[in-house]
């Protein structure tokens, strides 16, 4: 397998969130020749163009370098109010930045998801793929990943505990891989 270096995030501030425990168990499954950093939005503020023309915040800066770094990005969203988190659409926004030249510019992306709910994500993953068609990102169509009732697959402390999910998340990763490397 060619090796590739993939990016994750979540879309939650939350530490207990259940797609933070999904990009933690993506980066534990991830096949070889998949290396998988993750990082938090935490430190991103919300975009401001002013803020923007005095130049990127630190946090900002790094969240960019680590996409321009990264070979492909995975991305788990929570879906809120059937949309996406404004913390998740805020951190796109800065990486779209600037029009021509953003780090997100011809990125191959996989978008995942964890949901308490019967959608697992999927209109928060719809919007987002709407986004990444203005930022020049290829989004993987297909498989998908929705995980449904999610409060029912991972642990207390975190940890992904439903074998069929893993076993899809697994796959869903090797599918990635190739994605990625259409790209590379």
């Amino acid at each position: 397998m060619t090796p590739i270096k993939v990016l994750g995030f979540a879309g939650s501030l939350r530490q207990a969130s259940y797609n933070r425990a999904l990009i933690r168990a993506a980066q534990k499954l991830a096949p070889s020749g998949m290396s998988f950093e993750i990082v938090d939005l935490d430190d991103i503020p919300l975009y401001n163009g002013d803020v923007e023309a005095q130049g990127d915040p630190p946090g900002v800066t790094a969240f960019k370098q680590a996409i321009a770094a990264a070979d492909g990005i995975l991305i788990a969203t929570p879906e809120y109010n059937h949309g996406v988190p404004g913390v998740m659409k805020n951190a796109i926004d800065w990486a779209s930045r600037p029009p021509r030249g953003a780090p997100l510019g011809g990125k191959p992306v996989g978008l995942i998801g964890a949901s308490p709910g019967m959608t697992g994500s999927a209109r928060g993953q719809s919007q987002l793929r709407q986004a990444f068609e203005f930022t020049n990102s290829y989004c993987m169509p297909q498989p998908e990943i929705l995980v449904y009732r999610a409060h029912e697959k991972f642990d207390d402390a975190g940890q992904l505990t439903d074998e069929t999910t893993a076993k899809y998340l697994a796959a869903y990763l090797v599918a990635f891989h190739a994605w990625v490397l259409r790209f590379k």
